[in-house]
């Protein structure tokens, strides 16, 4: 697990190699961009560590990690497999064989559609949700949803970065969010 020193050193690498872009996608926004995260080797590393040291201390138990798509598909498959459990995708809509359970939500700009595919969990087993990034909340509580549907026990819900000032985490009640990184 490390000591807090070793973490804190982990933490400002991985805030280190986050990326500002202002006015991305358009005026008046500050993009917050992972690239050089998932470019920076040893950075990713820390990236991963410190979310499985979060992992062990706070859910010595769990059966999957399900990643949102797309970037959750990043970071979900290398805690996955230093956990050994299984890495389910949380897709948008139309991108998953079978038969699948979806759920709405509302953009800022539209509306959209999160799927799994039915069998991926059975009722009660235990999940955390990844994410790069959570802003206003929508997408994250659409998959709290989705996995609520199927009768998971959602454990927490995990992301890189959060940016405080969207109240994202307010939409998320009652499941609880972690973030390695908050902006405000």
């Amino acid at each position: 697990m490390g000591t807090e020193q070793e973490r804190e050193a982990k933490r400002r690498l991985v805030r280190e190699r986050i990326r500002e872009f202002p006015d991305f996608p358009s005026p008046g926004i500050l993009f917050r961009d992972i690239t050089p995260l998932l470019k920076d080797p040893l950075a990713f590393k820390a990236a991963i560590d410190l979310l499985e040291d979060y992992i062990k201390a706070s859910h010595p138990k769990f059966d999957y990690i399900a990643g949102l798509d797309s970037r959750g598909f990043l970071f979900g498959p290398s805690l996955a497999q230093r956990f050994g459990v299984g890495f389910l995708l949380i897709r948008k809509k139309g991108k998953l064989p079978g038969p699948t359970e979806s759920v709405s939500y509302t953009l800022e700009y539209g509306k959209a559609e999160l799927e799994v595919q039915s069998d991926a969990v059975q009722p009660g087993q235990k999940v955390i949700l990844i994410d790069d990034l959570l802003a206003t909340g929508g997408t994250m509580r659409a998959a709290c949803e989705l996995m609520s549907k199927l009768k998971a026990e959602i454990l927490d819900c995990l992301v890189v970065v959060e940016l405080t000032f969207l109240n994202g985490a307010k939409i998320l009640k009652p499941f609880p969010l972690h973030a390695l990184l908050k902006y405000d």
